[in-house]
């Protein structure tokens, strides 16, 4: 688990949507509820973590959170949908 490297994305209490990435999601997550997470996020709390990818190297990761942050809304809206529905 340690050598995860693993890209989310929140669901902000005011609807918005933040895509990060981490190697240790707890921690992060608990950054952002703090405050002391990505300056987008702070007062935007609490937080619902809406979906999850895993990869083996932070390379990947990068490449992955970029292309995620560069959909739109209803693109990122869709992959959480499939994401929970299993596609």
């Amino acid at each position: 688990m340690e050598h995860e490297h693993i890209v989310y994305i929140l669901k902000c209490n005011d609807d918005s949507l933040y895509t990060g990435y981490t190697n240790n999601l707890k921690r992060r997550i608990h950054l952002h509820e703090t405050g002391k997470g990505a300056k987008y996020t702070r007062g935007r709390g609490p937080f619902q973590l809406m979906h999850v990818e895993t990869f083996a190297t932070k390379e990947e990761a990068m490449r992955r959170e970029y292309a995620i942050k560069q959909l739109s809304r209803t693109e990122k809206i869709k992959l959480i949908k499939e994401s929970e529905e299993g596609v």
